[in-house]
């Protein structure tokens, strides 16, 4: 891939990063995104161990390989990143980009028995028929198997809850990917909500939930408009935010 297309990507994974933090969406210095590079060998982009996502710049962001040697970078590459990333990118190589994350109000969810996400909110529909859950936890993901048996939850899926833990996106682009993310924590917060109502879920019915989801499929636009006018105010915020030295 040509240099202008890295340093782009770098630019625009760095930006998920910060406004994750930003959202609230991440979780001291853990958690992590990737992007899978295109070439003969497989290798991802990837934030690294140890530095917050708010202050992290797209030159800190990590060339990997899928043996975990680092490639491109001067930091190290957290275990669980590299083990849950690697295995999901390998097994599906349509999933150009991989976010996890525990944020709060959808990692509530997977350490509630029997919850799910619930269709009450037009921001929820953007995700019918795109959610897995994972009921078992195994502890940390520090094994290429168990990031294998992840990647294969996520077969069929854009979003897998994982018991105990967090969440797993995934996605075409890293706009749609982060787009999702965004939305995602939105509509898991007006469930708590609603619930805090002490009031009956107004739920959805199913014909309705269809037609919504595919109403709002095609709208890689809106989240490519998301992410440039994220970029746009860390321009005039925190331009130190693209530097890729």
């Amino acid at each position: 891939m040509a240099d202008t297309d890295l340093i782009e990507m770098r630019r625009d994974l760095a930006c998920a990063l910060r406004w994750a933090a930003r959202y609230g969406l991440h979780e001291g210095v853990c958690n992590h995104f990737s992007v899978r590079l295109p070439g003969v060998e497989e290798r991802f982009l990837i934030n690294p161990q140890g530095l917050h996502w708010s202050e992290l710049t797209a030159g800190d962001l990590l060339v990997v390989a899928s043996d975990g040697r680092v490639l491109e970078g001067r930091h190290t590459v957290e275990p669980t990143a590299f083990f849950i990333h690697s295995s999901i990118h390998r097994a599906l190589p349509e999933a150009f980009c991989v976010m996890h994350t525990h944020m709060p109000y959808a990692t509530s969810l997977t350490v509630a028995q029997d919850a799910h996400l619930e269709w009450i909110s037009q921001n929820a529909l953007r995700f019918y028929g795109r959610v897995a859950y994972e009921d078992a936890y195994n502890g940390l993901a520090l094994d290429a198997e168990e990031g294998t048996r992840l990647g294969h939850k996520l077969r069929g899926a854009d979003v897998l809850f994982l018991a105990n833990h967090g969440v797993i996106v995934r996605g075409a682009s890293i706009a749609a990917a982060f787009d999702d993310l965004y939305y995602l924590e939105r509509a898991c917060a007006l469930q708590f909500n609603a619930l805090a109502m002490g009031k009956q879920l107004r739920v959805v019915p199913d014909e309705i939930c269809k037609r919504t989801a595919q109403q709002m499929s095609g709208e890689s636009q809106q989240a490519a408009l998301h992410l440039a006018a994220l970029r746009r105010i860390l321009d005039r915020e925190a331009p130190e935010w693209a530097d890729c030295a």
